[in-house]
């Protein structure tokens, strides 16, 4: 499967309300690093470094302002970091790649099939029936979402190098 072209200005978004602190502490990094904008979108405060490339934007509370702030920002090529689905699915829509904090990268391949899932896990809780909650972060979770981080950032720098050699 061939995954959308990071473009040169592309950017990081960040459905920063559930995000684990250890993830925004590697796109901190990265954001540094890359010079790459990171921008984290809540409905809370959230603490940023000093840095030029990271921003929060604060959205007012309520059901999924936050996700219809990042919807409406992204273009294509950007990434966005997001646990929700439904979201995942409107950025792939858009030409931007979209990643779980587990390293779980969806795709147009896959996001048909975890809408569904979603859907099925949805009704079951409906029901009444206990699902179960999220396993635990764990380190390999961590590694694994610093992998995909790694794999766009690449695809970033490629982008660059061809606008800078560009007549």
């Amino acid at each position: 499967m061939k995954l959308p072209a990071a473009n040169a200005d592309a950017r990081i978004w960040v459905d920063a309300d559930a995000c684990p602190v250890a993830i925004k502490e590697i796109l901190f990094r990265a954001a540094e690093r890359e010079q790459v904008e990171v921008t984290l979108v809540a409905n809370q405060f959230l603490r940023t470094p000093p840095s030029r490339f990271v921003r929060a934007i604060q959205v007012p509370g309520g059901f999924d302002v936050a996700d219809a702030e990042i919807a409406n920002r992204v273009a294509a090529g950007d990434l966005v970091v997001t646990q929700d689905i439904p979201l995942a699915a409107q950025v792939i829509a858009k030409g931007a790649l979209a990643v779980h904090p587990r390293g779980e990268l969806f795709t147009p391949d896959t996001i048909a099939q975890r809408l569904g899932m979603r859907d099925f896990m949805e009704e079951l809780r409906g029901a009444g029936i206990d699902t179960g909650g999220p396993a635990a972060f764990h380190p390999r979770d961590k590694q694994a979402f610093a992998n995909q981080l790694d794999g766009w950032l690449a695809r970033l720098r490629q982008a660059r190098k061809a606008r800078d050699r560009a007549p």
